[in-house]
């Protein structure tokens, strides 16, 4: 190990174990139990481990915000969570290393067609607390009211709400298992994924991590994990633009 980066696993895991927030919660990024983990966010959290020669503990939670929570509070190192304005304040993120997107699901005789119908005064909307999505749609909307829930399906049915947001694999599950509902296949956001640490590490650490996730994208890395845990490759993010521009 050089001595660079020997100093970039002193700054990013000063305990000497790189603790990997994983949010169990959005099953694009990972799945299991919190004693047996899987997915690509856990797959990368091994491979930082590896190349910094630091072993890695995988502290997982069911929701974003608590793996938020888990950074804020010094619980982890790291965390892999959507890149959204109110988490930059504490985290530093990387460029993302995958792109899933944000949409809605409605009643099926619902007279909501597209993302921009839902914005209306009376439609409420049913988000997982402290979810990307949830965070995003508190800083747009503008007449559309949020219901916030544990798990935002379960508030959309529970109490007879006129929209349910969240991601598209699980909501297009949820839909097929729902016939009375129906995807509104546009949409509403794209969120970007991305590795975080928080904002106090070095300006070299956080370089080290962005670097090694566009690495990770284009040796086929991200693809594979996600091929492996039965997601599709194609959600893995483009390089970021200087990257584009040098090839």
């Amino acid at each position: 190990m050089t001595t660079a980066t020997a100093d970039i696993a002193r700054d990013l895991a000063p305990t000497g174990v790189l603790r990997a927030s994983i949010n169990l919660g959005n099953p694009v990024l990972a799945h299991g139990t919190p004693d047996s983990p899987g997915g690509v966010t856990v797959d990368i959290a091994r491979e930082i481990g590896a190349r910094l020669g630091l072993p890695v503990e995988l502290v997982c939670f069911d929701a974003a915000r608590k793996s938020f929570e888990a950074m804020t509070t010094g619980r982890a190192d790291l965390c892999f969570l959507a890149v959204e304005p109110a988490r930059e304040a504490e985290v530093a993120f990387t460029s993302p290393y995958v792109v899933i997107e944000g949409v809605y699901a409605v009643p099926a005789d619902s007279g909501i067609a597209t993302p921009a119908d839902v914005d209306r005064d009376g439609v409420r909307i049913g988000v997982k607390q402290g979810s990307a999505y949830d965070l995003f749609l508190t800083r747009t909307l503008r007449h559309a009211t949020l219901v916030r829930g544990e798990e935002g399906v379960d508030t959309f049915l529970g109490e007879g709400l006129e929209v349910a947001a969240g991601i598209r694999q699980p909501m297009t599950a949820f839909v097929a298992e729902h016939p009375g509902l129906r995807l509104i296949e546009d949409r509403f956001m794209e969120i970007r994924q991305a590795v975080g640490t928080t904002s106090e590490r070095r300006p070299g650490t956080v370089r080290f991590l962005t670097d090694l996730v566009e690495e990770l994208k284009a040796v086929g890395f991200v693809a594979e994990a996600l091929r492996r845990a039965g997601r599709s490759p194609g959600l893995v993010a483009p390089p970021r633009p200087d990257e584009t521009r040098s090839r």
